[in-house]
């Protein structure tokens, strides 16, 4: 006499499916064949020396129009990529011109100076996944009312403040209320309208250094351990921070770790290890980022650090000559690539606000991002002064040989778009803090 299974009756039903399984699987191959043959799955693009992607700008509205729900809010926003893209033709063009603006330094007024191509000025870059805004002066000032920003670095960070004060005069006039050094290298003004203050700090290395001098050693002096106290001493004033540096890593200079040498870049003359410049490029990054956190992060003061990848430049041939950066239009997507120093640099700049983004998590108000305007910025050869650094350089004909800038940016000119996505920055910024409240 056997025992019966309680399990027995759902055995049976159970084996049921597993019958019925095979014929329905030859029923819906047919169809699966049929949806891929007419709907083909889509392959994903490559586009033409595409950058990875860091984390995207948000671009979002939301803060500056009616009050939207909280899902129309979240429609609003769109993750953009700003880094890829292509620069496409613009009718509107600048919002400022050579005359309009008077902060302008006068080697980058290409207009004033009499450069006769004007078409570089109507050009907008496109990024691959959405569309970069126009900058609304009025929106830049309501975000920053009562702060203080601060660029930080060479001659680069200087052409960018200035395209930033040009831009921002369209609707506020700044008054100067400060400077100091050789070619005006610290100064601040001030917008009364809103009580933003803006200043420019010479510092082309950021930590501590030594300029080469006509009466002093013919190379450059980098203290790697230590901040430049010139614009570190007036940090605790700071409310967003602009870093900028890049091309004074280029020259001869020597480097050291305490008191003592750790080698040197292009010193043939000197009994030093030679080691380059872009590890110490990565070192002097790595200890502002560090001081900035220590310093402001440690107290919970909150701050903003926007650091501006590398600016290539486009020399063709001798600086002295002419037409040593002839080009007239932008080059198209795939007609330079970016590769060997201009990749490098960005590179380390990249890599160390990556590690930055990292170390900030222990402190909430430091936030920083990279500004990565490097493959934008090589697509543009026709944006700078070239001969036009200087009044009317061919007013008495055509020399052989005339002093040229093919590394900084007429203003107005691609530099613009710079601060264009500054903005969106600060306006993604903005949309974090108000959601915190």
């Amino acid at each position: 006499m056997g025992s019966s299974s309680p399990f027995k009756d759902q055995t049976h039903l159970l084996s049921l499916p597993k019958k019925l399984l095979p014929y329905a699987l030859y029923a819906l191959l047919p169809i699966a064949l049929f949806r891929l043959y007419f709907h083909p799955l889509p392959l994903p693009q490559s586009p033409a020396d595409p950058l990875p992607i860091l984390n995207p700008v948000i671009f979002t509205t939301s803060s500056f129009s009616s009050s939207p729900s909280q899902e129309e809010e979240s429609s609003c926003e769109i993750a953009c990529d700003y880094t890829n893209g292509k620069w496409v033709r613009d009718k509107l063009g600048p919002l400022y011109n050579g005359t309009t603006c008077g902060t302008i330094k006068d080697g980058q007024n290409c207009i004033s100076h009499g450069r006769p191509d004007l078409g570089y000025l109507y050009w907008r870059w496109k990024p691959h996944n959405c569309s970069l805004p126009r900058f609304v002066p009025d929106i830049f000032l309501q975000i920053f009312r009562n702060k203080n920003l601060a660029f930080v670095g060479d001659s680069m960070a200087r052409n960018q403040l200035e395209s930033l004060l040009c831009m921002l005069a369209t609707v506020s006039t700044p008054d100067l209320v400060y400077r100091n050094g050789e070619d005006n290298k610290f100064r601040r003004w001030h917008f009364p309208s809103h009580n933003i203050t803006v200043s420019i700090y010479w510092s082309p290395f950021l930590v501590r250094g030594m300029e080469k001098s006509n009466s002093g050693p013919n190379h450059n002096k980098l203290y790697l351990d230590y901040v430049d106290e010139r614009w570190a001493g007036d940090m605790d004033r700071m409310d967003m921070i602009v870093l900028s540096i890049g091309h004074w890593f280029l020259h001869p200079a020597v480097f050291y770790e305490g008191d003592s040498v750790i080698g040197c870049h292009y010193c043939p003359d000197l009994n030093h290890t030679e080691v380059g410049f872009y590890e110490v490029f990565r070192k002097a990054f790595k200890t502002t980022l560090k001081a900035i956190a220590g310093k402001r992060g440690v107290n919970g003061d909150p701050i903003d650090v926007i650091v501006t990848t590398f600016s290539p430049s486009h020399f063709e041939g001798d600086w002295d000559k002419a037409g040593a950066c002839p080009k007239t239009k932008p080059f198209q997507e795939g007609e330079k690539l970016l590769e060997g120093m201009d990749a490098d640099m960005r590179r380390v700049e990249v890599e160390e606000v990556e590690a930055a983004k990292a170390y900030a998590e222990q402190f909430p108000g430091f936030r920083v991002e990279a500004l990565d305007v490097t493959k934008l910025s090589l697509m543009r050869p026709d944006g700078h002064p070239g001969p036009y650094m200087y009044p009317f350089p061919f007013a008495d004909g055509v020399k052989d040989r005339v002093q040229n800038d093919c590394v900084h940016w007429c203003l107005p000119g691609p530099i613009d778009t710079w601060n264009e996505i500054v903005l969106e920055m600060m306006k993604r910024w903005d949309d974090q803090s108000r959601k915190r409240v």
